[in-house]
């Protein structure tokens, strides 16, 4: 069913962003979400591209008006929520779609849409998922921990997914997850 929404969580600095990144490049045929979110742009981030980057008012408003599929406070300290409308729209053109985000969006998107797939994107190991969290160099160490902590209890999540896929390489997680999208 080309239809089928995907949906990819996993832990923080498992590489969501960077796998979902290549897909874009390679297979423009994917519509991907751009989340809102109340959290500060990072150097190199473009708004509407990356995130919506909105004020706590304006997704005060998106939450009261129903606009967002899903939406959740991470890493106890921004919010994040995916714009309902661009997915449903996607949906009808019958274009693979998929949202990257967190474990407690993916626990909403599940209540709302259970028809969807929901796939694990797991790091190699604890130690290497530290590594690729240190090796960003874009948060603090408090930041640090506090993903960290998050990080612990979202790989305690990995048995509620459809598909588990260790993100070793990243070209070769990205070709894994298009597969399963058309599968």
């Amino acid at each position: 069913m080309p239809n089928r929404l995907t949906v990819l969580a996993g832990p923080t600095a498992v590489g969501k962003g960077t796998v979902v990144a290549w897909i874009r490049e390679h297979h423009p045929e994917v519509w991907i979400s751009v989340s809102a979110t109340t959290r500060p742009i990072r150097p190199g981030e473009i708004d509407g591209v990356h995130y919506h980057f909105v004020t706590d008012a304006q997704f005060d408003e998106m939450i009261e008006e129903g606009a967002l599929l899903e939406w959740a406070v991470v890493h106890k300290a921004a919010r994040y929520g995916t714009p309902k409308a661009p997915v449903e729209q996607a949906l009808e053109m019958a274009r693979p779609a998929l949202l990257e985000i967190d474990l407690q969006g993916a626990r909403q998107v599940r209540e709302s849409m259970p028809g969807a797939r929901f796939v694990f994107l797991a790091p190699p190991s604890w130690d290497e998922l530290v590594n690729r969290l240190v090796g960003r160099g874009t948060e603090s160490a408090d930041e640090r921990e506090r993903r960290l902590e998050t990080a612990r209890g979202e790989l305690a999540a990995e048995s509620e997914f459809d598909h588990v896929i260790v993100n070793r390489e990243v070209q070769a997680a990205g070709v894994e997850l298009v597969s399963l999208m058309n599968s």
